[in-house]
């Protein structure tokens, strides 16, 4: 609930840093690599910015985030920027109340995995194998832990971050990690993309 608040929050009276406005290289690569197609599912979706980019480019998209301002600001979005996506102010690790019947074959989560506690991630895990096609692909960025030594910045509600292990072990046996692309947020914090294909 207080995680909720705090998004609530930010997308209401500020403009989050991570609400940057612009689809990261890492998914326009992968996107206009041309080799994939069909329904997409964007995780924490924020206010838009990477579902409308995949409906763009022919994805018939869903986009889901918790914070309802957010969601607001993402349908005006794609209604100026004319383009249908469907939205849902929805928690990502109860995928299960959308009632989804057709499968997505692309999923994108650019950091909101790493921000879920450990039972969150096994649910996460375990509707999105059930809403994914064989073949489908998920990409998803993520921090690693902050170190311990390290001090904490600004309101921190709990310990975001997950280890490469974690991401593996949690997406095990239904996806295949295809590939780690490691850097670092802001030149900073640790962090990763991670490239599953669904089994």
């Amino acid at each position: 609930m207080l995680r909720k608040l705090f998004f609530d929050f930010q997308y209401r009276f500020s403009k989050p840093r991570w609400d940057s406005g612009i689809t990261p290289p890492e998914v326009v690569a992968q996107i206009e690599s041309g080799t994939i197609r069909g329904r997409a599912l964007d995780l924490g979706c924020g206010t838009g910015t990477n579902s409308i980019y995949l409906a763009q480019h022919g994805f018939t998209v869903v986009g889901v985030d918790f914070a309802a301002k957010a969601i607001a600001t993402a349908r005006d979005k794609a209604q100026h920027a004319g383009v249908a996506v469907e939205f849902h102010a929805a928690d990502v690790t109860r995928l299960d109340s959308l009632g989804m019947r057709e499968p997505f074959d692309f999923v994108l989560d650019m950091g909101c995995f790493h921000s879920i506690d450990a039972a969150g991630r096994a649910r996460y895990a375990e509707h999105l194998a059930q809403l994914t096609r064989p073949g489908a692909v998920f990409m998803l960025y993520a921090f690693s832990p902050r170190p311990a030594e390290e001090p904490s910045r600004g309101v921190q509600l709990r310990a975001a971050g997950v280890t490469p292990d974690e991401v593996q072990q949690t997406f095990a046996p239904h996806w295949a990690l295809e590939r780690i692309e490691h850097g670092a947020d802001r030149g900073a914090r640790a962090s990763a993309w991670y490239w599953f294909k669904r089994q």
